[in-house]
């Protein structure tokens, strides 16, 4: 299972003009390719009258599954440059469709290239990309005396506390990156004197804005 890796925040969409022909760019995310065709069909309905609807898309973790459509546009001067724009930005788990409206001037090959280009990169763009992190969701446990110190240095770190549970002792649930759940036992050890029970309790993906 993958553990860092990156794709789109949100689901949006870019409209640029290009010698008078109109592409809307549409960005989504696509954790498989049945989300992918699904996400490119819906947008060919909504722009059924459009001279194109071109797409791109990969999918998994190394890349697995990348596909690339022209749909109607001369062999290479659409879905492979907007297939190339992903690739460029690392992403994963990507789907994007450019919905084109004929202005009446043709742009030539290397102008179609520069334009689906151009419309991927609005699109990915409006969308936001984002960083998914995989954290263990750690639970300690600790006596009700260790509570006010231990949840005021938690508050402080970097590792985001999820929530409280109070039993019999007290349980906090913290998010901690999997590459650093050593670092995390062996900190919350230091500062309770190794009275701390620590367990994993699941696994989860968290997301932080692209740099």
């Amino acid at each position: 299972m993958r553990e860092n890796y990156t794709t789109v925040g949100d689901t949006a969409n870019a409209e640029i003009l290009i010698q008078k022909s109109r592409f809307i760019g549409h960005a989504a995310r696509a954790e498989n390719e049945q989300q992918a065709i699904k996400f490119i069909e819906s947008i060919k309905s909504l722009h059924r009258t459009a001279t194109h609807n071109c797409s791109a898309y990969l999918i998994g973790e190394h890349d697995s599954i990348q596909k690339a459509n022209d749909d109607g546009e001369p062999s290479g001067t659409a879905g492979f440059p907007m297939l190339e724009v992903l690739k460029k930005q690392g992403l994963q788990d990507t789907v994007v469709v450019v919905t084109r409206y004929y202005g009446g001037i043709k742009l030539g090959s290397g102008g179609l290239i520069r334009a689906y280009g151009k419309s991927t990169s609005a699109a990915l763009s409006a969308a936001g990309i984002v960083e998914r992190k995989l954290h263990y969701l750690m639970k300690t446990s600790i006596d009700y005396t260790w509570l006010g110190k231990l949840e005021n240095e938690i508050r402080q770190s970097p590792f985001p506390l999820n929530h409280i549970e109070y039993m019999e002792s007290v349980d906090l649930y913290i998010h901690v990156p999997i590459e650093k759940e050593k670092e995390f036992m062996d900190w919350i050890n230091e500062l309770t004197n190794g009275q701390a029970h620590i367990s994993i309790t699941d696994s989860q993906f968290l997301e932080f804005p692209a740099p």
